[in-house]
C-alpha cells in the first residue's frame, strides 16, 4: 500500500493538503486536511455588530458577498429587521453577480484545464498529465470559450460593483437592504453586462460541460460521495419566506426532500486542531480555541454534521433539492450541476432587475440594541454557509461560522467518519500512481488555480515534484 500527501493542491481557493492510501489501483483511504487557520471567529469578538457584514467578507475574495448576506440575515433575526421588496431584489442581484463569476471562473479556469489542452506556455504547461480526448478542432473552440470564460468573469465583478459599491467586498449589503438605490442607469448597465454572460452561458458554456461530459463519461461513475445532501437554500423572494432555491436535506440519495432543521446540525472537533468544552457541539453553542499540539488531529477544519450525518453541499446538493438536476453524484454531475444553475441563476436575475421599482426605498433605518442572538442561514457559491451571532452590551460576545468547505472538507467526526470529500475519493481509480491526474479532478469538482507543479511528500519523508 502506497501512502501519498498532495500538498499544495493546486487550482484550488485555499490551502489543502490530501494524504491518500492507495492499494489496488484504486484510492482506499483519504484525508483531507485544511492547513491555514484564520481566526475570524476570535476577531469579531468585542466588535461592533454592524461590522459583521463588512469584516466576515474578508473571508474569501471570491465569494464575499454570500458572507454579508449570513451576516445580515443574522443581524435581521437578531433584532427582529425587515427588508423592502427593492432591498431583497438588489441584495439577489449583488449576491447573484458574485454567484455567476464564481461559477464561470470555477468551470473554465480551474476544471478546464484537467480536460482541455492548453497551448505550450505557462500557466499551461507544465501539464497535468496527457489524458487529453477532445478532437483538435473541438479542442481549440472550447480553448476559445476560456478565453472568453475570463473576461466575463470579470464583467461579473464589473456588474457587482454596479450595486455594491466595488468588488470584491461590495459595501452595500445592510441587514435591512442595499445602500445603492436601483436608478435607471445603474439598472441599463447592469442589464447590458447580464445579457452578455446569460449569452455565452446558454450558447457555449452548458456547450462546452456536455462536450467534456461526452468524452469522459467514465466520470459519471468516479467520485461518487454518500450522496447526503444539505442546503440552506438561497435568493429569497420579496415579503416572503420562500426562497427561489429551497432548503432541504436529502439522505443517501432517494428523491424525497426532508425539511432541514438547524438545531441538528453540530460541529465535531475530534480531528480538527481546536479545544473546546466539548467535542461535539452546536454551533452556536460553541467556543473554540487554536491547539496545534492536539494528538490525533490533522485539519483545522472543523466537522460539520446533520443528526451526525456527513452531508454534502454546493451546487448538485441544490439540484437534488431544488429538482433541477438529480442524474447522479459523481464527478461529472458536480461539475454540470453548477453549469446549469448558473443558467438559472442568469435567468432569474434578469426576472428581478424587472421587478426593482426606482420610486421605492431599498433600505430602512434600524437601531443596534444592546442584546440579541441571532443566525443567518443561505447558500454561497460552494454550497451551505451559516453565521451565528451573540451580543452583549452593544458588542459581539460569541461568532460562530459553518462554510461549505468545512461541510465537503472536514475531516473525520467524533465516530471515525471521513468527510464527504474523504469518501468521495475513496474507490477512484489510479492509472499511475506518480501521477495522481484522477485524484485532482474529484477534488476539484468541488469547487477548490492555475496549473502548476505540486510537491508531494510521500511517507518515509521525502519529497518529489508532483502534477496533478
Amino acid at each position: 500500500m502506497a501512502r501519498k500527501r498532495l500538498f499544495p493542491v493546486t487550482r484550488v481557493h485555499e490551502p489543502l493538503s490530501v494524504e491518500i492510501e492507495i492499494s489496488g489501483g484504486k484510492v482506499v483511504d483519504a484525508y483531507c486536511a485544511g492547513v491555514l487557520y484564520r481566526g475570524f471567529e476570535q476577531m469579531m469578538r468585542g466588535r461592533d455588530p454592524r461590522d459583521a457584514f463588512f469584516f466576515t467578507q474578508r473571508i474569501c475574495g471570491i465569494c464575499s458577498s454570500a458572507h454579508a448576506i449570513a451576516a445580515a440575515y443574522a443581524l435581521q433575526d437578531a433584532f427582529n429587521l425587515q427588508t423592502p421588496p427593492n432591498g431583497t431584489l438588489l441584495q439577489n442581484l449583488i449576491h447573484g453577480a458574485d454567484v455567476l463569476q464564481n461559477h464561470l471562473r470555477h468551470f473554465y479556469v480551474l476544471i478546464l484545464p484537467d480536460y482541455v489542452k492548453g497551448p505550450d506556455v505557462p500557466p499551461f504547461v507544465p501539464r497535468t498529465g496527457n489524458d487529453f480526448r477532445l478532437p483538435s478542432k473541438v479542442n481549440d473552440q472550447l480553448m476559445q470559450h476560456y478565453w472568453q470564460g475570463v473576461e466575463l468573469s470579470a464583467k461579473a465583478h464589473q456588474m457587482l460593483a454596479i450595486f455594491g459599491g466595488k468588488a470584491p467586498h461590495q459595501q452595500a449589503i445592510y441587514p435591512t437592504g442595499v445602500s445603492v438605490p436601483p436608478t435607471s442607469d445603474r439598472v441599463s448597465r447592469f442589464k447590458a453586462l447580464l445579457d452578455d454572460l446569460v449569452e455565452f452561458i446558454q450558447e457555449k458554456m452548458i456547450f462546452d460541460v456536455e462536450t467534456i461530459a461526452h468524452y469522459y463519461p467514465e466520470y459519471f461513475q468516479i467520485g461518487r460521495g454518500y450522496g447526503n445532501f444539505l442546503s440552506y437554500g438561497y435568493f429569497p423572494k420579496p415579503n416572503s419566506q420562500e426562497r427561489h432555491f429551497p432548503a432541504g436535506i436529502i439522505l443517501d440519495g432517494q428523491p424525497s426532500v426532508k425539511k432541514l432543521d438547524p438545531s441538528y446540525i453540530t460541529e465535531a472537533i475530534t480531528y480538527s486542531w481546536y479545544e473546546a468544552d466539548k467535542e461535539v457541539e452546536h454551533p452556536g453553542k460553541g467556543k473554540t480555541y487554536p491547539s496545534m499540539d492536539k494528538p490525533g488531529a490533522y485539519s483545522w477544519v472543523k466537522a460539520p454534521r446533520y443528526q451526525g450525518i456527513a452531508m454534502e453541499t454546493g451546487p448538485l446538493a441544490r439540484g437534488w433539492i431544488s429538482g433541477d438536476y438529480r442524474q447522479g453524484i459523481s464527478v461529472m454531475d458536480r461539475i454540470k450541476a453548477r453549469v446549469l444553475e448558473a443558467a438559472k441563476v442568469g435567468n432569474l436575475m434578469q426576472e428581478w432587475l424587472m421587478q426593482l421599482t426606482p420610486a421605492e426605498l431599498s433600505l430602512l433605518p434600524y437601531e443596534v440594541k444592546e442584546s440579541g442572538v441571532g443566525a443567518g442561514f443561505t447558500d454561497a457559491m460552494r454550497g451551505a454557509l451559516a453565521h451565528w451571532i451573540e451580543i452583549k452590551g452593544g458588542r459581539i460576545s460569541r461568532y460562530q461560522i459553518v462554510t461549505p468547505t468545512a461541510w465537503n472538507f472536514s475531516p473525520r467526526d467524533d465516530q471515525g467518519r471521513r468527510g464527504p470529500v474523504e469518501e468521495a475519493l475513496v474507490g477512484t481509480p489510479v492509472e499511475n500512481p506518480d501521477h495522481l491526474i484522477e485524484v485532482g479532478r474529484v477534488i476539484r469538482s468541488f469547487d477548490p488555480c492555475f496549473t502548476c507543479a505540486v510537491h508531494l511528500i510521500q511517507a518515509k519523508g521525502s519529497m518529489m515534484q508532483y502534477r496533478i
